[in-house]
């Protein structure tokens, strides 16, 4: 039997995802610009779930080559509140359906990073074009990771009451080690650009107006080599994330989760 089953068409999936991601294909690289109705994404739980799906996606699209995932302006990601705690406590403080907790926060959280780790199986770069309220730690999962000098990397759950468990505590203890993590998960202090250099989380720091422009050349230069060279390369450099997310990630995401229960329970 030569029937197989269809793969998404980039058409469709752009369409699809058009409200979160605004998406550009040129000979293969496949640039992904989150926004908000044109501006700078704006975090909500439907973006949670909307992330997820679209690795999804986009990993099974097999004219993807290379992945280049940005942000819009000079944010990567804002949400409601003046500072990243207070963006943070507003989400968590939002009434919600009684199938909410399963549905919107563990299972969207877990699927956000299985399914960008472990479904694209491409090569990966991640352009921070500024400070983000949350969530950068999808471009720390990336192979590449450039850096304006305007980005900042923070965990702010703490800070709102809340255990930080759905990712980025898993990508600081990965990168930076088990005490420098510590230190900015019960701090929340903002790891700027140069500092995440300097400890490794981010491979350049470039002026924002060179960006872009240097994650196409890096992009271009990874489609010069051989296709299953480019995959199988992803592969090896993806697998120690592989590993980190199938021993920490539903523990984390877990016990974020018990911690909001717990609490709600008793407050």
């Amino acid at each position: 039997m030569n029937d197989y089953v269809a793969r998404p068409r980039f058409e469709e999936y752009a369409e699809k995802y058009a409200a979160y991601f605004a998406m550009e294909r040129r000979d293969g690289i496949l640039e992904l610009r989150m926004h908000s109705a044109g501006g700078p994404a704006r975090f909500d739980f439907s973006v949670h779930n909307a992330w997820g799906q679209a690795w999804h996606d986009i990993g099974n699209d097999p004219l993807n080559e290379v992945l280049i995932l940005t942000g819009t302006g000079d944010v990567w990601l804002s949400a409601e509140g003046a500072s990243p705690e207070e963006a943070s406590n507003r989400l968590i403080q939002q009434e919600r359906p009684v199938d909410f907790a399963y549905e919107r926060t563990y299972y969207d959280a877990v699927k956000l990073l299985e399914n960008f780790v472990f479904s694209v199986d491409i090569p990966t770069i991640a352009a921070i074009n500024g400070p983000s309220v949350a969530h950068t730690e999808v471009a720390l999962l990336c192979d590449i990771t450039l850096a304006a000098e305007s980005a900042t990397i923070v965990d702010p759950h703490l800070l709102a009451g809340v255990a930080p468990g759905d990712g980025q505590q898993l990508t600081l203890q990965e990168l930076i080690g088990t005490k420098r993590a510590a230190y900015h998960l019960y701090t929340g202090l903002p790891i700027t650009a140069r500092e995440a250099l300097d400890l490794g989380l981010v491979n350049e720091v470039v002026p924002l107006e060179r960006l872009l422009p240097r994650a196409w050349e890096l992009a271009e230069g990874i489609m010069r080599a051989p296709r299953a060279a480019r995959r199988l390369t992803h592969a090896i450099a993806a697998r120690p994330w592989k590993r980190r997310l199938v021993h920490d990630l539903g523990f984390g995401v877990a016990h974020e989760m018990f911690g909001i229960s717990a609490d709600g329970l008793h407050n």
